[in-house]
Protein backbone atom coordinates (compact mmCIF):
# COMPACT_ATOMS: atom_id res chain seq x y z
CA UNK A 1 0.00 0.00 0.00
CA UNK A 2 1.35 3.28 -1.14
CA UNK A 3 0.22 6.67 0.54
CA UNK A 4 -0.76 8.88 -2.42
CA UNK A 5 -1.29 12.18 -0.61
CA UNK A 6 1.41 14.51 0.00
CA UNK A 7 0.12 15.92 3.74
CA UNK A 8 3.44 14.12 5.52
CA UNK A 9 3.47 12.23 8.27
CA UNK A 10 0.99 12.41 11.16
CA UNK A 11 3.56 14.43 13.28
CA UNK A 12 2.15 16.91 10.83
CA UNK A 13 -0.77 17.06 10.71
CA UNK A 14 -2.88 19.77 12.28
CA UNK A 15 -6.46 20.97 12.76
CA UNK A 16 -9.78 19.21 12.13
CA UNK A 17 -10.15 15.09 12.00
CA UNK A 18 -13.11 14.68 10.26
CA UNK A 19 -15.18 11.56 10.81
CA UNK A 20 -17.95 10.54 8.68
CA UNK A 21 -20.07 7.93 9.93
CA UNK A 22 -23.07 6.31 8.12
CA UNK A 23 -25.13 5.63 10.93
CA UNK A 24 -25.27 9.14 11.81
CA UNK A 25 -25.15 10.62 8.52
CA UNK A 26 -28.44 8.50 8.44
CA UNK A 27 -30.39 9.58 11.53
CA UNK A 28 -29.25 13.60 10.25
CA UNK A 29 -30.61 12.29 6.72
CA UNK A 30 -26.93 13.45 5.35
CA UNK A 31 -25.29 11.06 2.35
CA UNK A 32 -22.03 10.15 3.59
CA UNK A 33 -20.43 11.20 -0.08
CA UNK A 34 -21.87 14.59 0.33
CA UNK A 35 -21.05 14.73 3.29
CA UNK A 36 -17.38 13.69 2.39
CA UNK A 37 -17.39 16.50 -0.11
CA UNK A 38 -18.50 19.40 1.79
CA UNK A 39 -15.74 18.53 4.89
CA UNK A 40 -13.42 18.70 2.35
CA UNK A 41 -14.48 21.85 0.59
CA UNK A 42 -14.81 23.72 4.30
CA UNK A 43 -11.11 22.34 5.16
CA UNK A 44 -9.59 19.57 6.95
CA UNK A 45 -6.46 17.74 7.69
CA UNK A 46 -7.86 14.14 7.66
CA UNK A 47 -10.81 12.28 7.22
CA UNK A 48 -11.20 8.80 8.58
CA UNK A 49 -14.36 6.46 7.47
CA UNK A 50 -15.88 4.42 10.61
CA UNK A 51 -18.32 2.20 9.53
CA UNK A 52 -19.96 -0.03 12.04
CA UNK A 53 -22.85 -1.00 10.57
CA UNK A 54 -22.47 -1.71 7.17
CA UNK A 55 -21.86 -5.13 4.72
CA UNK A 56 -18.34 -5.57 3.77
CA UNK A 57 -19.48 -4.72 -0.17
CA UNK A 58 -21.11 -1.74 0.79
CA UNK A 59 -18.41 -0.23 3.00
CA UNK A 60 -16.08 -0.75 0.41
CA UNK A 61 -17.70 0.59 -2.06
CA UNK A 62 -18.28 4.03 0.49
CA UNK A 63 -14.48 3.97 1.10
CA UNK A 64 -13.53 3.57 -2.68
CA UNK A 65 -15.62 6.66 -2.96
CA UNK A 66 -13.98 8.93 0.16
CA UNK A 67 -10.57 7.97 -1.09
CA UNK A 68 -11.33 9.33 -4.61
CA UNK A 69 -12.67 12.83 -2.94
CA UNK A 70 -9.59 12.90 -0.26
CA UNK A 71 -6.87 12.63 -3.04
CA UNK A 72 -8.81 14.99 -5.37
CA UNK A 73 -8.71 17.55 -2.23
CA UNK A 74 -4.69 16.11 -1.14
CA UNK A 75 -6.20 15.68 2.50
CA UNK A 76 -4.94 12.09 3.86
CA UNK A 77 -7.78 9.26 4.28
CA UNK A 78 -8.23 6.81 7.56
CA UNK A 79 -10.47 3.79 7.40
CA UNK A 80 -11.50 2.48 11.22
CA UNK A 81 -10.36 -0.86 12.53
CA UNK A 82 -10.45 -2.88 9.27
CA UNK A 83 -7.38 -2.93 7.87
CA UNK A 84 -8.80 -5.37 4.84
CA UNK A 85 -10.62 -2.39 3.98
CA UNK A 86 -7.80 0.17 4.37
CA UNK A 87 -6.01 -2.07 2.27
CA UNK A 88 -8.41 -2.80 -0.57
CA UNK A 89 -9.01 0.88 -1.15
CA UNK A 90 -5.46 2.02 -0.63
CA UNK A 91 -6.27 4.17 2.53
CA UNK A 92 -3.48 6.66 3.60
CA UNK A 93 -3.68 5.20 7.70
CA UNK A 94 -5.90 3.07 9.36
CA UNK A 95 -7.16 3.86 13.37
CA UNK A 96 -7.21 0.93 15.48
CA UNK A 97 -9.01 0.41 19.04
CA UNK A 98 -8.27 -1.15 22.14
CA UNK A 99 -9.67 -4.44 21.10
CA UNK A 100 -8.73 -4.67 17.22
CA UNK A 101 -5.88 -6.48 15.66
CA UNK A 102 -2.97 -5.53 18.04
CA UNK A 103 -0.87 -2.78 16.09
CA UNK A 104 2.50 -4.82 15.79
CA UNK A 105 0.66 -7.26 13.76
CA UNK A 106 -1.27 -5.06 11.74
CA UNK A 107 2.02 -3.38 10.86
CA UNK A 108 2.85 -6.83 9.25
CA UNK A 109 0.60 -6.15 6.09
CA UNK A 110 -0.21 -2.02 6.45
CA UNK A 111 2.53 0.43 5.63
CA UNK A 112 0.56 3.56 6.19
CA UNK A 113 0.24 5.49 9.57
CA UNK A 114 -1.38 4.17 12.19
CA UNK A 115 -3.69 5.54 14.54
CA UNK A 116 -4.48 3.89 18.44
CA UNK A 117 -7.47 4.86 20.57
CA UNK A 118 -6.24 5.59 23.99
CA UNK A 119 -8.76 6.22 27.03
CA UNK A 120 -6.16 6.61 30.27
CA UNK A 121 -2.66 7.41 30.85
CA UNK A 122 -1.51 4.07 30.85
CA UNK A 123 -2.87 3.45 27.71
CA UNK A 124 -1.24 6.77 26.45
CA UNK A 125 2.45 5.80 27.47
CA UNK A 126 2.01 2.55 26.20
CA UNK A 127 1.10 3.73 22.68
CA UNK A 128 4.21 4.37 21.39
CA UNK A 129 6.32 1.28 22.32
CA UNK A 130 3.32 -0.74 20.62
CA UNK A 131 4.52 0.89 17.31
CA UNK A 132 1.57 3.65 16.76
CA UNK A 133 1.82 6.95 14.67
CA UNK A 134 -0.78 8.53 16.49
CA UNK A 135 -3.44 8.10 19.34
CA UNK A 136 -7.20 9.23 19.57
CA UNK A 137 -7.82 10.62 23.53
CA UNK A 138 -11.31 10.32 24.96
CA UNK A 139 -14.39 10.93 24.56
CA UNK A 140 -12.90 14.51 26.13
CA UNK A 141 -16.39 15.49 26.43
CA UNK A 142 -19.72 13.31 26.57
CA UNK A 143 -20.66 12.05 23.16
CA UNK A 144 -24.05 10.59 21.71
CA UNK A 145 -22.35 9.10 18.76
CA UNK A 146 -20.64 6.02 20.65
CA UNK A 147 -22.11 3.42 22.23
CA UNK A 148 -21.01 2.59 25.72
CA UNK A 149 -18.56 5.45 25.48
CA UNK A 150 -15.64 5.20 27.89
CA UNK A 151 -15.92 7.88 31.09
CA UNK A 152 -14.88 11.47 30.16
CA UNK A 153 -11.54 12.39 30.77
CA UNK A 154 -12.09 16.13 30.74
CA UNK A 155 -9.69 18.85 29.46
CA UNK A 156 -7.00 18.23 31.98
CA UNK A 157 -7.11 14.59 31.10
CA UNK A 158 -6.53 15.98 27.54
CA UNK A 159 -4.12 17.61 28.36
CA UNK A 160 -2.56 15.24 30.59
CA UNK A 161 -2.30 12.99 27.68
CA UNK A 162 -0.94 15.74 25.24
CA UNK A 163 2.06 16.31 28.10
CA UNK A 164 2.89 12.20 28.51
CA UNK A 165 3.24 11.04 24.96
CA UNK A 166 5.20 11.87 22.20
CA UNK A 167 2.90 11.29 19.77
CA UNK A 168 0.91 13.22 18.14
CA UNK A 169 -2.88 13.25 20.01
CA UNK A 170 -6.52 13.56 18.15
CA UNK A 171 -8.51 14.77 20.75
CA UNK A 172 -11.82 12.90 20.21
CA UNK A 173 -15.31 13.08 21.95
CA UNK A 174 -18.04 16.08 22.20
CA UNK A 175 -16.19 18.11 20.26
CA UNK A 176 -17.81 20.75 18.77
CA UNK A 177 -16.97 24.80 17.33
CA UNK A 178 -17.05 26.23 20.95
CA UNK A 179 -15.14 23.69 22.60
CA UNK A 180 -12.37 23.75 19.74
CA UNK A 181 -10.95 26.85 21.73
CA UNK A 182 -10.36 24.36 24.73
CA UNK A 183 -8.70 21.50 22.73
CA UNK A 184 -6.31 23.63 21.29
CA UNK A 185 -5.31 25.74 25.03
CA UNK A 186 -4.92 21.60 26.54
CA UNK A 187 -2.07 21.49 23.30
CA UNK A 188 -3.80 18.73 20.91
CA UNK A 189 -3.05 19.29 17.32
CA UNK A 190 -5.99 17.86 15.76
CA UNK A 191 -9.41 17.52 17.14
CA UNK A 192 -11.79 14.46 16.15
CA UNK A 193 -15.43 15.41 14.90
CA UNK A 194 -18.53 13.19 13.62
CA UNK A 195 -22.13 14.89 15.00
CA UNK A 196 -20.82 18.45 15.13
CA UNK A 197 -20.26 18.16 11.28
CA UNK A 198 -23.74 16.49 10.33
CA UNK A 199 -24.90 20.45 10.43
CA UNK A 200 -27.35 22.04 8.26
CA UNK A 201 -24.00 23.83 6.56
CA UNK A 202 -21.47 20.79 6.93
CA UNK A 203 -19.19 22.90 5.07
CA UNK A 204 -19.25 25.87 7.12
CA UNK A 205 -18.62 23.70 10.18
CA UNK A 206 -15.68 21.81 8.54
CA UNK A 207 -14.56 25.59 7.72
CA UNK A 208 -14.69 26.65 11.46
CA UNK A 209 -13.70 24.08 13.18
CA UNK A 210 -10.53 24.06 11.28
CA UNK A 211 -9.75 27.03 11.37
CA UNK A 212 -10.62 27.29 15.39
CA UNK A 213 -7.83 24.06 15.88
CA UNK A 214 -5.43 26.43 13.93
CA UNK A 215 -5.66 29.49 15.13
CA UNK A 216 -3.09 29.99 17.17
CA UNK A 217 -0.44 27.19 16.20
CA UNK A 218 3.04 28.08 15.34
CA UNK A 219 3.69 27.04 11.60
CA UNK A 220 0.28 25.25 10.99
CA UNK A 221 -1.65 26.26 7.72
CA UNK A 222 -5.05 25.17 6.96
Amino acid sequence: MKTRTNQGSPRTWRGLYGIVDPEVCARRQVAPVELTAAILQGGCAVLQLRDKRADDRDALALARAMVALCREANVPFVMNDRIDLALLCEADGVHLGQDDLPVAEARRIFDGPIGLSTHDLTQVRAAEALGADLIGFGPVFETVTKTNPDPTVGVDGLRAAVQASPLPVVAIGGVDLERCALVRSAGAPLAAAIGALCSDDPQASAHAMHGAILDGMQGASA
